[in-house]
């Protein structure tokens, strides 16, 4: 009986330990999360912030003057107005309409379109109190399912002022991962009308879909934009790409906005990491004392 009673207290005590072990390795692992993005935040801020911030006309004197091959270039920072590609390399006025897309929501000329469907669904607790939907297995979000499709033309920045008559740096979108600072157009909220199969849905819990959103997104022809990215030169054109090392390559934000917005960033990360690893240092120390103390008992 006493050996029984002593593995018993022995399990509760290393029961009571380990519960505020796994809570203080869960708060080490969040603050190495939280230096890892501090120092990849920090390096991102330093490069932007010591990248050239250059008009486009004043591009090709950034550049190496002799070029080992077209893939090398500078990071640079860069600003001007959107526009398609085909309406730069013609000497002539191209057609309003050539090489770019019509917004059939609002009617405007377009270089990417973005058309994405969220079905919504709704959870409710049954009559039982079961809350069991089968979307939740085998998909991702139990609130929402969506389908989206991104379209694109070829395009170009130009100098906002000089058009049709200046420099362009073609922008290259292949294998970029990073957001397109898209402009909403369409927005549609359309109710699902219930059916027969709905009532049997809530009776039992289950999620059933509530209602339907249509939104339509373009990044509009002559909007203003910044691109941080590896500007070259290929077949004797400018072009910029993203450089996958840093969180930006299109965006509305001018270059001290995105270093604002970085450095605060960098200040929140700095500050989580050392409150997170002091909490999880005191936590797991707290925890082997503890554990140490009930062994000697």
């Amino acid at each position: 009986m006493s050996r029984d009673y002593d593995t018993a207290a022995s399990l509760a005590r290393i029961a009571a330990a380990c519960d505020g072990a796994f809570l203080g390795v869960a708060l080490a692992i969040c603050a190495a999360r939280s230096w890892f993005n501090y120092f990849a935040t920090t390096s991102s801020l330093h490069r932007i912030r010591d990248a050239p911030a250059a008009r486009i006309s004043d591009l090709r004197s950034l550049l190496p003057a002799d070029p080992v091959s077209d893939d090398e270039g500078r990071l640079v920072v860069v600003r001007g107005q959107v526009q398609p590609l085909p309406a730069v390399e013609s000497s002539l006025l191209a057609p309003k309409n050539r090489g770019v897309f019509v917004s059939q929501s609002s009617g405007e000329r377009a270089v990417v379109v973005q058309h994405t469907e969220t079905c919504l669904y709704n959870e409710w607790r049954g009559i039982f109190g079961w809350s069991f939907d089968l979307h939740a297995l085998f998909a991702k979000s139990l609130k929402e399912q969506r389908s989206s499709s991104l379209r694109t033309v070829p395009f170009a920045l130009v100098e906002g002022g000089q058009w049709p008559h200046s420099l362009h740096v073609q922008v290259d979108l292949d294998g970029s991962a990073h957001p397109i600072p898209l402009t909403t157009v369409y927005h549609h909220l359309r109710p699902v009308q219930a059916t027969p199969y709905t009532f049997f849905q809530a009776i039992f819990g289950s999620g059933f879909p509530v209602a339907l959103l249509h939104e339509e997104k373009i990044l509009p022809v002559g909007k203003e934009i910044t691109a941080v990215g590896i500007c070259r030169t290929r077949d004797g054109s400018l072009e910029i790409k993203s450089c996958e090392e840093l969180p930006y390559f299109l965006s509305d934000m001018t270059k001290d906005e995105i270093i604002g917005e970085l450095a605060a960033n960098s200040g929140i990360l700095f500050w989580s990491g050392i409150v997170l690893g002091m909490v999880s240092i005191g936590i797991l120390s707290y925890s082997i004392i503890r554990y140490d103390e009930g062994t000697l008992l």
